[in-house]
């Protein structure tokens, strides 16, 4: 697990890639890249890489095998790849993290020290107001649900996903925006308990960025935008401070 974030590194989260969608597969290639060319050391990649994972044995897919291999050709061209598990993505494990050449990282990963400890999130445990959501999310990352869930047929497990999505969307239209947001108490604890002064997570899909009071002074938080087909960016960390890159269409 990287310790430091040294040389260039970038950011991204939320990009849902999906077979219907070849237009957003065809702008993370170009992001890649574009993350190559400019010689960029690092790519984090914070969660919902995928709107759906069902597991590392679905690697044949040939959709599925041609993101691996993008990821695996960025790699091989020297940008190091981390991955933090999302909401759509937590079953992403070792036999895909090892065919795209990319590091598995904890769900809540601290990388720098002093003014530039840096707390990685896909972002939402931070969404503590919304309590059926947070308890499905512990449902899904047991190990005894997930042992059940794998075990299944590939063909049982993709149903059960659609099943799921449509679901969620029905129970998302009878929540309030508020709800569906990060937590301010949240944010501030995570950032106390971690002892970092800059956060960077995507989930919400309200990206921004804020100043946050914490012990003995300020912190910053970075909130990364999903790649929707008017939008998408990417935070970038360099010698040059950090800038945030618009990668809308």
């Amino acid at each position: 697990m990287p310790t430091e974030i040294t040389g260039t590194a970038r950011f991204v989260s939320d990009l849902h890639l999906r077979a219907e969608r070849p237009d957003l597969v065809q702008r993370f290639a170009a992001f890649l890249a574009d993350t190559a060319a400019a010689n960029v050391d690092s790519l984090f990649i914070l969660g919902d890489l995928f709107e759906y994972w069902i597991g590392d044995d679905d690697l044949a897919d040939p959709f599925n095998a041609d993101v691996c291999n993008l990821l695996r050709s960025t790699a091989d061209m020297g940008v190091s790849l981390y991955f933090i598990a999302g909401n759509r993505d937590f079953l992403i494990g070792p036999r895909f993290a090892a065919a795209a050449r990319m590091m598995l990282l904890d769900d809540a990963t601290k990388v720098g020290a002093g003014c530039t400890a840096t707390l990685l999130l896909h972002g939402d445990t931070l969404c503590t107001d919304d309590l059926p959501y947070q308890e499905f999310r512990r449902l899904v990352r047991s190990e005894d649900w997930q042992q059940r869930f794998l075990a299944r047929p590939l063909s049982e497990r993709r149903a059960e996903v659609e099943s799921l999505r449509r679901r969620s969307a029905e129970a998302m239209q009878a929540k309030t925006a508020t709800i569906m947001d990060a937590n301010a108490e949240a944010i501030r604890a995570a950032l106390i308990r971690h002892d970092c002064r800059r956060l960077i997570h995507g989930h919400t899909h309200r990206p921004g960025q804020e100043k946050i009071n914490v012990p003995p002074g300020q912190a910053e938080r970075h909130v990364l935008s999903d790649w929707d087909t008017n939008r998408g960016d990417a935070l970038e960390i360099g010698a040059a401070g950090v800038r945030r890159i618009d990668l809308s269409r």
